[in-house]
Formats: C-alpha cells, sequence, structure tokens
C-alpha cells in the first residue's frame, strides 16, 4: 500500500481529482507520432488489399529490428489504424480509407503535412505567445504561409483537404436546406469538395468556385472527374485584391477559410458578399465556432491556436462575433446551425434584405 503524499491528509487524497485527463493531454502527441511514423513507413499502401503482415515479415520488408517494428504496429493497432487477425496486421476500414495513397478520400497529404510543417510550429507556441507573429513561416521574407513549400507537399496537402471538405459538405447539405437557391458561388473554394457535394445532394443547383488560378485549375479536374464539369464551374481571382466577387449567385459559401484573417479583413470579405448577392440572396459561413463564452469547444479552440502560428491575424470566431459583423452591413434574419463534421461544427447564415 502507497504511504500518503507528506504534507497532504488521507482523507484529502482520496477527494483529490484523478490525473488522468492531464495524463491523456500531456501524451496526446504520443498518438499523432505514432500515426505519423506509421504512415511514413508507407504501412498502410503496403497493407492495402494484402491479408496484412506479421512482425517479422514487416522487420524483414523494412530492413528495421523487429523490436521497434512489433511495438510500432502494437501502437497503431491501439489507435484503431490497424488490426490483428491470425497474427497478422492489416489495414482497418479507416485506414483503408483515408491513408492509403491514391485512394478518393486519401487524407495522408494531411497527417504529413502537420508532422513536417505544423508539428514544429506548436513546438515554438511560447513564442507565437509572446510575439504574436506565426512560427511556421516568416511574414518578412515569405509573402505567404505557402511560399517556398514543397510543390509536392501542396498536392498531398490540397488532396487532404478535398477529403476534409467533401465529408464536412456532406453534413453541411444536410442541416443547411439549400432547396431554395439555384447559383452558389463558394469564395476561396479551393479543390471544390463543397460544390461538387451539394450539387450531387441538390440536382437543380449550379456553382462557380473562385479562388486563386492555380486553385481553380484543381477545381476544375476535381468537378470533370466527378462528372459535373457542367454544373459546377470556375472563376480565377483574389478575394482580397479583387474590388469586387463574381455576381448572379444568390447564396454565397464561405467554409472554412473566414479563420484565416484578422477582422477587418472577414469584415470586408462579408462586405463584398453583401454587394455580389440580390436582394433575398444568402451567405452562409461554415466554420469550427468558438462559442460565445469563449470555452470551447475544443477542437474549434485548439484550430485558433493553430491559427497563431500560421497567421498574422487569423483566429476562430463565435457566432456572436459572425452575427455583429453580418448585422453591421444589413444582412437580416441571421441563424446559427450547430452540426458534427470533421472540418467545421456549424455555420452562420443571413439574408441581404
Amino acid at each position: 500500500m502507497a504511504a500518503p503524499v507528506t504534507g497532504i491528509d488521507p482523507a484529502e487524497q482520496t477527494r483529490a481529482p484523478s490525473p488522468l485527463v492531464l495524463m491523456q493531454l500531456s501524451t496526446a502527441f504520443w498518438g499523432f507520432k505514432t500515426l505519423a511514423a506509421a504512415h511514413e513507413l508507407d504501412l498502410f499502401t503496403r497493407f492495402s488489399g494484402t491479408p496484412g503482415m506479421t512482425a517479422r515479415e514487416l522487420a524483414e520488408a523494412l530492413s528495421i529490428d523487429p523490436r521497434p517494428v512489433e511495438m510500432l504496429l502494437t501502437g497503431c493497432a491501439a489507435l484503431g489504424v490497424l488490426q490483428k487477425q491470425d497474427g497478422r496486421y492489416c489495414n482497418t476500414p479507416l485506414a483503408e480509407t483515408f491513408l492509403v495513397r491514391g485512394k478518393p478520400y486519401y487524407f495522408g497529404g494531411f497527417v504529413t503535412m502537420l508532422d513536417k510543417r505544423l508539428y514544429r510550429g506548436w513546438d515554438k507556441l511560447i513564442e507565437a505567445l509572446r510575439t504574436n507573429r506565426p512560427t511556421t513561416w516568416n511574414p518578412d521574407q515569405q509573402k505567404s504561409l505557402f511560399e517556398g513549400e514543397d510543390p509536392a507537399m501542396l498536392v498531398t496537402f490540397w488532396e487532404a483537404m478535398h477529403s476534409l471538405s467533401t465529408f464536412t459538405a456532406r453534413v453541411l447539405g444536410e442541416v443547411v436546406d439549400f432547396t431554395p437557391f439555384t447559383r452558389l458561388l463558394d469564395v476561396g473554394g479551393g479543390s471544390g469538395a463543397y460544390d461538387i457535394e451539394l450539387c450531387r445532394r441538390y440536382p437543380h443547383l449550379r456553382a462557380t468556385v473562385y479562388d486563386l488560378p492555380f486553385v481553380t485549375e484543381l477545381a476544375a479536374a476535381k468537378a470533370a472527374g466527378a462528372g459535373l464539369g457542367d454544373r459546377v464551374a470556375t472563376a480565377s481571382g483574389d478575394f482580397f485584391t479583387d474590388p469586387a466577387f463574381p455576381t448572379d449567385h444568390d447564396v454565397i459559401l464561405l467554409s472554412m477559410i473566414m479563420h484565416d484573417w484578422n477582422e477587418d479583413q472577414d469584415r470586408d470579405i462579408l462586405r463584398k458578399c453583401y454587394q455580389a448577392l440580390p436582394r433575398g440572396g444568402a451567405v452562409i459561413i461554415a466554420e469550427l465556432l468558438v462559442n460565445d463564452e469563449k470555452t470551447g469547444p475544443a477542437p474549434a479552440a485548439l484550430m485558433s491556436l493553430n491559427m497563431l502560428i500560421e497567421t498574422e491575424g487569423g483566429r476562430n470566431y463565435t457566432p456572436g462575433e459572425y452575427s455583429a459583423w453580418l448585422g453591421d452591413l444589413g444582412f437580416r434574419d441571421v441563424r446559427v446551425v450547430w452540426f458534427d463534421a470533421a472540418g467545421a461544427n456549424g455555420a452562420v447564415i443571413g439574408y441581404k434584405r
């Protein structure tokens, strides 16, 4: 039996909260680095479509000692990305769907980006807090956070964002009714995942992806590959430097982009949305929303800190903040819809008077 801690009443020890939550928080990076190492070693792609391998077989294939290989496989099984059958480790459905290179929903690029770029930035979080400057890039030497980034890394990152956005868009299409709208403008729409999924769900809907030229090329290819090239168009531009947004759309989507910018920049984006919309048109902001009390939820709060290390002025905002900005610009009937998805947890919707 353990002796009581010196200076603390034994009865007080029994009433004290468990440090289990702190242990889980403190070691959370162990799980991520296990996943990242397995992905870098291409375990999931290697196991795809096979009965898997024993620890010794994998050790021989990788020219790594059996001890660390067995430990890695055990860790991956514990995390739910590998399973063991008849003594052989193989992919779980989760890994087979998202972590195998070349699969439609491949998410591995996001894992690589976090491991090779953001992990180092988060290691300097205290520096970011003290300086209020990003730590993953240098604004004094680079024009944007992606300038100088490995082009191959960016391609895999965009592919991962397409996967993330696809599943988030499906949930958005379920909780927000797009039936009243006919033409969607997706500002900063990236690869067009939202547009593809929303057009699939709403056959009457047509969409335009408005983004930088190299991004719209990707979006056009994705739309064509989905058989929606005739309904998902692209418009190249820069939503900051362009004086106005494309018109002739009755709903504008701002999906997972507003957290990248400061309040003045976001107000400018919303002002251009208001000007581009017809009377009765709507703007939909889909984001990881911080609650109005600014006590959570954790995914939104931590994404906000991620914006500290990645941007010069961005953060995750509250429904109240978005609602106030929309109201100041003349939007009416502002409402908030909460949901659960990988890339967003809610939408703030406003209508032009």
